[in-house]
This record gives structure tokens, C-alpha cells and sequence, in this order.
């Protein structure tokens, strides 16, 4: 049987509690059996000028999901050209892994702005797309063959909201593994 494997795609700048929690739901989805954080060093619609350095965000995500079953951290877009797009992504991953079928997750903010991807219509046709909920945006309902809405659990954390609040000198523990909020106070990161 071929595994099914979900690519959650970001800059995990940093990787909080709501990504883990929405990784661990969707492999346990029926449209999943895997889901794989994808450490992306440059999206094409964002500005790298406050991303931290790739090391550390890797370093973070294999911290945050360190035990947790059907969840891995997959790097291959460090050793891609930039930016990342996510149809040479899937591509690459098919080739080195061609017993697995991969789908991309993305919210319903991405959803909504899909068209605009890089051959958005070849990753829906050849690789399928999962879409989750995300406050604020709505998800028409949507009939394409290889396209998913899934019920999943809202969860009202952002990285920039992380990124702020250190940098005020709070304290965001609550919203972070605590391994990966120790890396950051050890580290000194987002002051």
C-alpha cells in the first residue's frame, strides 16, 4: 500500500504548539498516514528580512517533534534553489521517494491565493491538496477532484505574534514545545 504523506510547508519562524498540533491531527486524518514539516528558506511571498537563520529554525522543528509518531521534519528545500516553490518541491520529493504519494497541506488564507502559485493547477492534478481551517478565512466549498477541507482544530497562534512578544521581553511558553522555547531563551533569539 502507498503511503501518503502531507508536505506542511513553512518558514517555521518559529515552529509553535498550533503547527504541531495541526500536524499531529492531519496524520491521523484519513486523507494522511504521514505529515512532514517542510523547513522552506524563502517563500515566495514573504520578505526573509526577519526569518532566522535556517539552522536554527531546523534545529527548532526536529526539537518541537522529536518523538511525536506520523510527524518528521524534512529539509530538502536547503539544498534547492530559492525561493522555494512548491511544485519543485513535490517534484523532488516524488523522484527520491517514488513509493510515496505526496499531497501539500496549506490553510484556507493560502487556499484562497492558490491561483497565484507557481503551476498550481499541476499540483492539484498530479499531488492533491489538503486545505485547513485558519481564523479569519473563509474556505468556499470547493468540487476538485484531489482537494480536501478538513474539520481540523483552529488554533489562534501566529509566529510573528511569537516573534513580537519576545522581542517585548515576554514570556510565550505556553504557545511553544517547551524545548523549543528553552532553545530560543538559550539562544537569546527574536530580542
Amino acid at each position: 500500500m502507498t503511503k501518503v504523506v502531507g508536505i506542511f510547508g513553512g518558514s517555521f519562524n518559529p515552529v509553535h504548539r498550533g503547527h504541531v498540533m495541526l500536524a499531529q491531527y492531519l496524520s491521523r486524518s484519513p486523507y494522511l498516514d504521514e505529515v512532514w514539516l517542510t523547513l522552506s528558506p524563502q517563500n515566495p511571498f514573504k520578505k526573509s528580512a526577519d526569518l532566522l537563520d535556517d539552522t536554527h529554525r531546523l534545529v527548532m522543528l526536529q526539537k518541537a517533534t522529536e518523538g511525536i509518531d506520523c510527524v518528521e521534519v524534512c529539509d530538502i528545500e536547503l539544498s534547492m534553489p530559492r525561493p522555494s516553490y512548491t511544485i519543485n518541491t513535490l517534484d523532488a520529493l516524488s523522484q527520491r521517494y517514488p513509493d510515496y504519494k505526496f499531497r501539500i497541506v496549506i490553510g484556507g488564507d493560502n487556499w484562497n491565493v492558490f491561483d497565484r502559485w507557481k503551476d498550481y493547477q499541476r499540483i492539484i492534478d498530479e499531488y492533491g491538496v489538503v486545505i485547513y481551517p485558519r481564523p479569519g478565512y473563509e474556505i468556499k466549498p470547493i468540487q476538485k477532484r484531489n482537494v480536501v477541507i478538513v474539520d481540523a482544530p483552529l488554533a489562534n497562534v501566529s509566529s510573528s505574534q511569537i516573534r513580537e512578544s519576545i522581542a517585548q521581553g515576554l514570556t510565550v511558553s505556553e504557545l511553544l514545545p517547551i524545548e523549543v522555547w528553552e532553545y530560543i531563551r538559550e539562544n537569546k533569539l527574536y530580542q
